[in-house]
């Protein structure tokens, strides 16, 4: 069983390459980050002698107590009433009964609005799937008929 000859393959020849200068580089400095010290007085630091200075004592004579402030309490809103919690010292505040109103209202017709889209939209879904099902399957099938 003869093969014959092996297949030449072509050659390709790439031209050498351009001799460039070794490149030179400087060796990297870095500036190192520095601090002033921070100096803290020993915990018995005593005046020099021959230096009168003020002593804790003094500083506490000096020292008068300032009268504090009496913190001021805006008045409660006219809208707003409190009730006491029987049997607790504890006083709950309540909004009046027109916010009160408002507030169950609006709440009330947000729930009934997203469930009534909801059943609306799956309704919606369950109807018009069967219908765009059958308008695929026709549309497929006369494009299968149509010759390319």
């Amino acid at each position: 069983m003869d093969l014959g000859a092996p297949p030449v393959l072509p050659v390709l020849r790439l031209p050498e390459p351009p001799l460039l200068p070794r490149p030179v580089l400087e060796v990297p400095r870095a500036t190192l980050p520095a601090y002033k010290p921070l100096v803290v007085p020993p915990s018995d630091l005593r005046a020099p002698p021959g230096v009168k200075g003020t002593t804790e004592s003094d500083k506490k004579k000096e020292e008068k107590p300032k009268p504090k402030p009496k913190p001021v309490t805006p008045p409660p809103p006219s809208q707003v009433r409190y009730v006491d919690v029987p049997g607790t010292d504890i006083t709950v505040p309540l909004p009046s009964n027109e916010i009160l109103a408002t507030a169950t209202t609006t709440a009330t017709v947000s729930v009934a609005a997203t469930l009534t889209a909801t059943a609306v939209f799956k309704r919606t879904v369950s109807v018009l799937k069967p219908i765009i099902k059958k308008l695929l399957t026709k549309k497929n099938a006369q494009d299968k008929e149509l010759p390319e």
